[in-house]
């Protein structure tokens, strides 16, 4: 039997025994990790290790420490972060290595605690009208820059152990509204977005792991980008991306029907793999019975994705804060 099709949170802080068996049953490709599920680092690396027994198999456990506004491993016990559009806009000259280094350091941190795979680079352009929830966790207001920060960000996580999941193909900056609570469209012509949005995922394409933005294109279809064929098809064809690719969490509202119907409608699009994040096993359980196995193709990308999680280089965090205080010139805090 092949993995289940989908990525599944838990509950809390402890894996529950009904918790396990559901997951030994449906078999998910990986799971992913919120501020509820976070305590402690021993507490989280118990919890971490518990989700691959339930399933009998290293499988990934994903996070979103974009660090600022977006991070589950807070402090005391994790370092906290600026925004990351506020440190490339601060240190221009420095956006590249300091990125670099942090998310080196973040890295470091998530393996140490289980977790082996980033939901970074935020690839999306930050527009003037960019809606909050995202605009400074972009890393620039043009291509060029998003592209090159991306890269170092990818290459960061990538040398610390842990996947990099590019998101959101292919472009949410010009989004107005909160994907999480409304459904954004863009009005930009397509020759506007293949020179801008589309042009950043095209330069990352070559990465392993994507997500989907909950965003229609009227240029291009009626549809979000996620539950749309059109969409998909130019993910892959036009933009080039081949790696495996996630929606964003199914349970945003930004989706219409219940999650059973987004579901269907999103691999039926061409994603492989259904995101939910929020943890409620009666969401899980639909999810699992309409989604089935990866498919042939999207196996392929999976095991492709896996063999591209390396053994962390060596690393000297002590040195690395060093050399990110001296380029930013102020403490990083621990």
């Amino acid at each position: 039997m092949g993995q289940g099709a989908y990525i599944f949170g838990c509950s809390g802080t402890v894996l529950q025994s009904k918790e396990i068996a559901f997951f030994n049953e449906s078999d998910p490709w990986g799971f992913i990790l919120f501020a509820r599920n976070v305590e402690s680092p021993v507490q989280l690396r118990k919890l971490t290790n518990d989700l691959r027994s339930s399933v009998g198999r290293d499988a990934p456990i994903l996070i979103d420490q974009e660090g600022g506004r977006v991070a589950r491993l807070t402090q005391p016990h994790w370092r906290q972060w600026q925004a990351p559009l506020d440190q490339v806009a601060s240190y221009p000259d420095q956006a590249e290595r300091s990125m670099y280094l942090r998310y080196r350091v973040i890295a470091a941190e998530l393996r140490d605690v289980g977790v082996d795979v980033n939901c970074v680079p935020c690839a999306d352009i930050a527009f003037p009208d960019t809606h909050p929830v995202l605009h400074n966790r972009c890393y620039g207001s043009d291509a060029e820059t998003v592209v090159r920060v991306s890269r170092h960000v990818a290459n960061a996580s990538l040398d610390g152990g842990v996947l990099p999941v590019v998101k959101h193909i292919p472009g949410h900056g010009r989004a107005t509204l909160d994907s999480h609570v409304d459904l954004p469209r863009v009005g930009a012509g397509l020759s506007e977005l293949e020179e801008t949005d589309f042009s950043t995922f095209r330069q990352l394409s070559d990465l392993p792991l994507g997500m989907s933005a909950h965003v229609v294109y009227d240029a291009l279809d009626k549809d979000p980008a996620t539950t749309s064929k059109v969409m998909i098809n130019r993910i892959r064809d036009d933009i080039g991306f081949d790696g495996l690719l996630m929606t964003d969490d199914i349970s945003m509202q930004a989706l219409s029907g219940d999650v059973k119907s987004r579901t269907q409608a999103s691999l039926r699009a061409g994603c492989d793999l259904i995101l939910h994040c929020n943890g409620e096993r009666a969401e899980m359980e639909q999810i699992a019975d309409t989604a089935g196995h990866l498919a042939q193709s999207a196996q392929k990308r999976a095991d492709a994705a896996i063999l591209a999680r390396k053994t962390p280089k060596p690393f000297d965090i002590t040195a690395a804060e060093a050399e990110l205080e001296s380029l930013l010139g102020e403490r990083i805090n621990g």
